[in-house]
């Protein structure tokens, strides 16, 4: 069947289904299950995105023992992988008795970037707009006096002369203190507002106009020490000599960043944000030194214990997108108790550095599959045919016995129904 279906944003739920059941031989249950909505209704659903059909969920679970600046937090995490949830949950209680994480996030400014071309004289035009910076601001500030009132808005701006392939171009960054936003919408605003008036001043063609993710002025950051009476001397230079092999090595470091962001994305996707502006944010940040490197370092301090620090940037916010349409981002912003975007920023941070501590310290001691593969060793047994309590009493067969696979699985819930 011709995928080309005539205005099908216009169709009523019903004759959507209709049409993708028709499309792909659905069976009546897997209708069935499109048609189930939790907290998360149709109509609601159909506001966000385009050509709804359904909605789809994942678990969220609560990462318990965090204190992030003194705080006590509980912090819902969205996922669908077994373990990461429990280990945030463990490292966060290991360092609690060091005082928890300590965290900072820089000020809410994010940057926008207006592509200039076909510039005769580069250095002349980026002059011409240098003295001009005032009203090209102001002229920005005036789509979004909201903003401004709360005290964010345009801030500064920079040229840039970017070169490729033997053209040169020019690159205006604006800098927009976007307050408890993501920001994306107000500074994409901004920059196709200012366009005319750069392409005027520079001789030039606007083309590109748009938020980068790379938010080098909204970092955050959160440090921990864990220490040598709680976690194990073995423990402190196994996650160091783990981390000096990120540190060294791209094809390490990328799966240690992976380890990170399972909890980042996690608390992201949980508050309703963007996790794929967060991701990219992040690896981007990571190569910003023209290698590849880990988002956190690790050292021992003068008593021998082990100290944790992230920094990487973390646009989140509080306002606006599916934080405040999507019922479950509203009730987890409310179990996080934070008031600012910052406030979510530095938790962000300080769930990403547990979650990497807990992978480290597993890799490099006991190995990461021994608690990751028992708590999988449920998600097998339903994949076996496993109901009810024959979930978890094949889930310990199989786990004990260290075959954590479906075939096994299989012949362990037939001896079981068998007896």
């Amino acid at each position: 069947m011709n995928s080309a279906i005539s205005k099908f944003y216009e169709k009523s739920l019903g004759d959507r289904l209709d049409a993708v059941r028709d499309h792909a031989n659905l069976t009546p249950d897997e209708v069935s299950s499109l048609k189930k909505y939790a907290a998360l209704d149709f109509e609601t659903a159909n506001r966000m995105i385009e050509n709804v059909i359904g909605t789809t969920q994942l678990p969220i679970g609560i990462a318990t023992n965090f204190i992030v600046n003194g705080k006590e937090i509980l912090v819902p995490m969205a996922l669908e992988e077994p373990s990461v949830v429990a280990a945030a949950s463990k490292a966060a209680g290991n360092a609690r008795a060091s005082g928890g994480f300590q965290a900072k996030a820089d000020e809410p400014v994010m940057i926008g970037q207006i592509q200039l071309i076909n510039i005769k004289d580069l250095s002349l035009a980026a002059r011409s707009i240098n003295e001009r910076k005032k009203d090209i601001l102001e002229l920005a500030n005036s789509k979004d006096p909201t903003l401004v009132s709360f005290g964010g808005g345009a801030k500064d701006l920079e040229t840039r002369i970017i070169k490729h392939g033997g053209k040169e171009m020019l690159v205006i960054h604006i800098y927009v203190d976007v307050r408890d936003a993501m920001g994306a919408n107000a500074v994409n605003t901004m920059a196709e507002a200012i366009a005319p008036t750069l392409e005027e001043l520079s001789g030039g063609k606007a083309c590109l106009r748009i938020i980068s993710n790379l938010a080098t002025r909204r970092l955050a950051r959160a440090k921990a020490v864990w220490t040598k009476e709680e976690i194990g001397e073995d423990a402190v230079e196994g996650v160091i000599n783990a981390y000096s092999l990120a540190a060294a090595d791209p094809y390490r470091a990328a799966t240690h960043n992976k380890g990170i962001m399972n909890g980042i994305d996690a608390v992201v996707m949980a508050t309703g944000n963007d996790w794929r502006a967060v991701e990219a944010g992040a690896h981007a940040y990571a190569s910003i030194g023209g290698q590849y490197r880990p988002l956190t370092k690790y050292y021992k301090d003068m008593k021998g214990n082990l100290v944790g620090e992230i920094e990487l940037p973390i646009a989140v916010g509080l306002v606006g997108g599916a934080t405040k349409t999507h019922p479950i981002a509203k009730i987890s912003v409310k179990i996080l108790g934070v008031k600012s975007s910052k406030e979510l920023a530095e938790i962000i941070a300080a769930v990403g550095l547990a979650q990497n501590f807990a992978a480290l310290r597993a890799l490099s001691t006991e190995g990461i599959q021994k608690g990751h593969m028992k708590l999988h060793s449920r998600n097998i047994a339903v994949l076996a045919g496993a109901v009810d309590d024959e979930i978890d009493a094949v889930a310990k067969i199989i786990s004990e016995e260290k075959k954590v696979n479906v075939a096994r699985a299989k012949e362990a819930l037939e001896e079981m129904r068998k007896r």
